[in-house]
């Protein structure tokens, strides 16, 4: 960042700095307020459904539309003919894209004329996102190509201070889940209380904690993500199998693993996104630095080798781009238009075969 003193924002000012500096943020985070939230068996939680606004909009299941060549694909609808999925969280999804049309999954519907699905969810960890696959794998009769767009939200969750963890590791929400069902016992042992003592319980349950990822232990962070992610993806191997469809992880990228400088409308955003932080961005606290990244990286390459799944760092892909220098960041891991367009030509480039070749094809 720049070495410049910028003015401190309040959080109100960062929020409403954020929302002028990148206003398709205002209808992602509208999708999912709190008062939207669509609680739901097995995944806990999805986007809302048959959402309508200017950037982003869902289908009858909470699916983000993919568009291209004047064609809608939905995951919602029963596909007949072969398809192919973009798996991953807000990144894969598109946060910070202005439109539907300029996710990855519809930009490489358009660069390669062929249906792309935006098979992604906000805040989804690996687990997640493969029990929302068979949640929804009867859908598709042929599957084609899979590329898995992931990693960091599990990084970022394996943050959260050992109290929250489950027996099946971190997520999203892990806190209210756990705050909520205990109050729901101890219900059963206020209905005994006076109404003195009861009133003073709500006060108390109505403080907001904050969460950081300090004192947590990088390597044994390492270690559970990296067996939690290659955990998925023995169960993606087993499910696409009768499919005989191709499969790639891809690391989501982060800021400062892809970049050293910033142009100064990213120092713009990024300064806004910083000042007003959730729980959620203060889990980056240790992970953000190069000292980090090829240890996380290495681990999750080497689990890729060993199950036969091509392993790709977009951030490693973004360096050698011709993009690398433009304003592609909207905050610390989600891109722009540009920077979504730029990552899907990557993609067609060094991931997946020449469109309309047969599978298996050797790219030189």
């Amino acid at each position: 960042m720049s070495g410049s003193k910028r003015k401190e924002l309040t959080h109100d000012e960062a929020v409403q700095e954020t929302y002028r500096l990148t206003p398709q943020i205002r209808d992602i985070d509208e999708l999912l307020a709190p008062s939207r939230m669509r609680w739901l068996p097995y995944t806990m939680f999805f986007q809302h459904k048959n959402f309508v606004s200017k950037a982003i909009n869902t289908d009858d299941m909470g699916f983000r539309l993919t568009t291209a060549h004047g064609k809608v694909y939905r995951v919602s609808e029963v596909h007949d003919e072969p398809v192919n999925l973009l798996v991953g969280s807000s990144t894969a999804m598109g946060t910070g894209s202005a439109s539907d049309a300029y996710t990855i999954a519809s930009r490489l519907a358009h660069h390669r004329k062929e249906p792309w699905l935006n098979f992604a969810a906000r805040a989804y960890n690996s687990t997640q996102e493969i029990i929302l696959f068979l949640m929804h794998m009867h859908r598709f009769k042929k599957i084609d190509k899979v590329i898995i767009l992931s990693g960091m939200n599990n990084f970022v969750l394996e943050g959260l201070p050992e109290q929250l963890r489950s027996d099946h590791g971190q997520y999203y929400y892990s806190y209210e889940y756990m705050h909520y069902m205990t109050m729901y016992n101890e219900e059963q042992g206020r209905k005994k209380q006076s109404l003195l003592q009861r009133l003073t319980n709500a006060v108390n349950d109505k403080a907001e904690p904050i969460f950081t990822d300090e004192g947590v232990d990088t390597p044994t962070r390492i270690r559970r993500c990296v067996d939690a992610t290659t955990r998925a993806l023995v169960q993606w191997k087993s499910l696409l199998a009768p499919h005989n469809a191709s499969l790639d992880f891809v690391l989501q990228p982060l800021t400062t693993w892809t970049k050293n400088e910033f142009t100064p409308e990213e120092e713009d955003i990024i300064h806004a996104t910083d000042s007003c932080p959730n729980n959620f961005w203060r889990l980056f606290g240790n992970i953000l630095g190069r000292e980090v990244y090829p240890q996380y990286c290495g681990g999750l390459k080497e689990g890729c080798t060993e199950l036969g799944i091509p392993f790709y760092d977009s951030n490693e892909l973004i360096r050698g781009s011709d993009f690398y220098r433009d304003y592609i960041f909207v905050d610390r891991m989600h891109l722009n238009d540009h920077g979504y367009d730029g990552m899907a030509r990557l993609l067609d480039k060094h991931v997946l075969p020449p469109s309309g070749s047969t599978r298996g094809t050797v790219r030189p």
